[in-house]
């Protein structure tokens, strides 16, 4: 699950959050999966899995603002 409430509180992967923001490019990456058709769970696989081309993670390549990279491999994965 992407995020989740407890409490009345919207949990979500720190990892999405960088300097009090929501990471740039990431709202638009996880529509661009959900519209390939990948779960909530699929999505989180694939954003926090080792990819040797980037290299590192993509969820990595989006913080350290390479998200051409990621998208251009998430388009692939629509086909």
């Amino acid at each position: 699950m992407l995020a989740r409430r407890e409490g009345g509180v919207l949990r979500v992967p720190a990892e999405f959050i960088s300097d009090g923001v929501v990471v740039k490019g990431l709202p638009g990456l996880l529509t661009l999966l959900a519209d390939a058709g990948f779960t909530d769970d699929e999505a989180l696989d694939w954003l926090f899995r080792e990819d040797p081309s980037l290299p590192g993670t993509p969820m990595q390549a989006l913080v350290e603002n390479r998200g051409k990279e990621v998208k251009r491999r998430a388009q692939a994965l629509a086909f």
